[in-house]
């Protein structure tokens, strides 16, 4: 299902992120290559197009680098976030200043492979897991910087967002748990100090830990690094009373069995700390 961008989106999000990007790779001289060899005032198209199967996402985030570079560049997009392409099939379309073009591609090309990747990723989770319930989601394990990014792409791969940092929702570890005593003091603590719109989840490892849980007033529990014949049964124990959410050590092999328990979510670390990137490049079509 295609995914848009905003341009807010864009402007406020994104474009800080290149910026970043293109500093660190231009550094102190610019691209003395690209100086050295084109005139400031030749022109050259170019196409990016994937080397092999997957779903598309960030494209217009990474074609900023381009634009950032030279506003003038003409860029244009085949295929929209969210859509599976075949290997070889042209993503996007860039055409102007030849320098701005050579002198972004790493950075549009680093981007572009990153948050393709991770899509195709979770479309691999998805596919799984279908005609279960349950829904795949991601966790705070991304790359320093770019999680909004990231978490957009797992947004087109078919995922859904965990909470984006410590202050948009409670979830409640083993170590916080250490530290509290008890998950009943725990939750007592963060009921007092928090809203009422944010909510609250319980990290458990045991059966007896998530009688514990269901007896305070929380809206989710995690499951964590249950085998499934567990997940089953903690999953009755809830009845629907709180949303449950299995977590720890999916894999693509692993998590159509955890689906089949009947959780309502299933978080994946993997998903944006080690997706494999999808590989895309960029020719000069002139």
């Amino acid at each position: 299902m295609p995914v848009d961008v905003s341009a807010e989106f864009l402007q406020v999000v994104a474009e800080p992120v290149l910026r970043a990007a293109l500093a660190e790779d231009l550094g102190r001289g610019g691209d003395v290559t690209t100086d050295a060899i084109v005139a400031p005032d030749a022109r050259a198209s170019a196409v990016l197009a994937a080397r092999r199967d997957g779903i598309v996402a960030g494209t217009s985030i990474a074609l900023l680098a381009f634009r950032l570079l030279d506003p003038a560049i003409e860029c244009t997009i085949d295929v929209r976030d969210g859509e599976r392409i075949a290997a070889g099939t042209a993503i996007a379309r860039v055409s102007g200043s030849a320098r701005a073009v050579l002198s972004g591609e790493r950075v549009a090309l680093n981007l572009s492979g990153r948050l393709c990747g991770i899509a195709t990723a979770t479309r691999s989770m998805v596919d799984a897991i279908v005609p279960a319930r349950a829904r795949v989601t991601d966790t705070r394990k991304t790359t320093p910087g770019l999680r909004a990014l990231e978490k957009y792409a797992v947004r087109c791969g078919g995922g859904i967002n965990h909470r984006f940092g410590l202050d948009d929702a409670v979830l409640i570890k083993d170590n916080h748990l250490a530290l509290a005593g008890s998950i009943r003091d725990a939750v007592a603590a963060v009921r007092a100090r928090i809203g009422h719109m944010m909510k609250v989840e319980v990290e458990v490892d045991s059966l007896e830990q998530l009688r514990e849980a269901l007896e305070t007033p929380i809206d989710a529990v995690l499951l964590d690094n249950m085998p499934p014949e567990m997940l089953m049964r903690a999953v009755e124990m809830v009845a629907g009373r709180v949303l449950t959410e299995a977590s720890g050590g999916v894999t693509l092999q692993s998590i159509a069995a955890i689906a089949r328990t009947g959780v309502d979510l299933i978080s994946i670390g993997s998903l944006t700390h080690s997706a494999p990137a999808l590989d895309v490049g960029l020719d000069i079509t002139l």
